[in-house]
């Protein structure tokens, strides 16, 4: 499949499945010297190949790229064996994290592919400056990372495995939320 169909494709299924809103979150995937990014305040349910804005790796921007591309910029050079980077707002691991404290998954899936979640506290203000050195270390020392109150950061040798992660991630947060909801955990 096409690199920039396959981007197209991943980034839908975010919106499709309730990890993003219609224009929330963004995506890449890199190839050599350069990545593929959503476009900011990109639709997942109208955008196309052809609306993705071109990147490369040393520095250079496309016009109009998500206002998170410095970030996935920072990691593609912290973590290079990562070839894709998913940022979502999945509700329940959001709101399993909004105490700042990493998240410990409680289910045996959760368990069995994260010991924790490591949670970064960013202040709003701030967030463009500080998120790309924060969240790249982050993602140093684990494939997942959330930024409290906003999201998941999810990288991946494949789009198909930062999907993974990110899908793993929401359901074990799901199932604490439900299982706290139940009485059954603390």
């Amino acid at each position: 499949m096409d690199p920039t169909e396959e981007l197209v494709r991943y980034y839908a299924w975010l919106r499709r499945y309730g990890y993003n809103d219609s224009h929330s979150g963004n995506a890449s995937r890199r190839e050599g010297d350069r990545f593929w990014i959503t476009p900011t305040g990109a639709s997942a349910d109208r955008l196309e190949a052809r609306d993705l804005v071109h990147c490369g790796m040393d520095g250079t921007l496309g016009e109009g790229a998500s206002l998170d591309a410095p970030l996935h910029l920072a990691v593609y050079r912290a973590v290079p064996q990562a070839r894709a980077l998913l940022h979502s707002h999945g509700p329940y691991t959001v709101a399993m994290t909004f105490d700042g404290r990493d998240f410990r998954p409680v289910d045996f899936e959760g368990q069995y592919y994260f010991s924790r979640i490591q949670v970064i506290d960013l202040e709003y203000a701030h967030y463009l400056e500080q998120a790309p050195r924060r969240v790249a270390e982050a993602l140093g020392r684990s494939p997942v990372t959330v930024v409290r109150g906003h999201g998941v950061y999810a990288w991946g040798e494949t789009l198909d495995r930062a999907y993974k992660w990110t899908c793993s991630l929401e359901l074990s947060a799901k199932t604490a939320f439900l299982a706290r909801q139940a009485g059954t955990l603390d």
